[in-house]
C-alpha cells in the first residue's frame, strides 16, 4: 500500500473576478513545469502547517501581488498520479475581494484579465474545461481526474448542497 503523504501534493488553486473578467496566469517562465504552456488560475503547494486559506493567500500574493482580503471555497480536486506517480489534491477557490493591483509578469508567468467568455478558448487543461463552469453551481464540488502523459482519460464528480 501506497503512503500517502509520500505520494501527495496539497495545492489550492484560485480564480480572482473583478469586473466580468478572471486574473489568469500563463506558465511560461519555465520549461520543466508540468503546467508550461498552460492558462492557470493562481494558486501553488502548500507549505508546512498550512490551512488552505492561509496557502491561496500567500500564493496569489507571492504570484500576483494582490492581497485577498475574502475567498470563497468552491470544491477540491483530486488528479491521481499526475506527477512522477504523486496524487495531487488541489483546493479550489475565487475572490472578488482582494485589494491591490495584480503585475504583469509574475514569477511563474505572465498575468492577465481575460473576459469570462474567454476563458474556455485559452489553452487550459482539459479539467479546467469543466470545473471552471462548476465553480458557477451553488453547491460544493468533488472531482476527481485522471491524465495519462497530460491527456485526460476519464473524470468523476459530485456536488454537495448546503441545506
Amino acid at each position: 500500500m501506497k503512503n500517502l503523504n509520500q505520494q501527495a501534493v496539497l495545492a489550492t488553486l484560485c480564480y480572482l473576478q473583478q469586473d466580468g473578467c478572471t486574473l489568469m496566469l500563463h506558465r511560461n517562465k519555465s520549461e520543466n513545469d508540468v503546467h508550461s504552456g498552460k492558462w492557470n488560475g493562481l494558486g501553488g503547494k502548500f507549505e508546512r502547517g498550512e490551512t488552505p486559506e492561509e496557502c491561496v493567500a500567500r500564493e496569489i500574493h507571492e504570484e500576483s501581488g494582490v492581497k485577498l482580503i475574502s475567498q470563497q471555497l468552491h470544491g477540491v480536486l483530486t488528479f491521481p498520479d499526475f506527477t512522477q506517480n504523486r496524487d495531487w489534491y488541489v483546493f479550489v477557490f475565487t475572490s472578488t475581494d482582494f485589494s491591490g493591483r495584480a503585475v504583469e509578469h509574475g514569477p511563474e508567468g505572465e498575468l492577465q484579465w481575460i473576459p469570462d467568455e474567454q476563458l474556455l478558448k485559452l489553452n487550459l487543461w482539459d479539467s479546467d474545461r469543466y470545473f471552471l463552469n462548476w465553480l458557477k453551481q451553488p453547491a460544493f464540488f468533488s472531482g476527481k481526474f485522471f491524465y495519462h502523459d497530460g491527456q485526460l482519460l476519464d473524470h468523476q464528480y459530485q456536488f454537495y448542497s448546503f441545506k
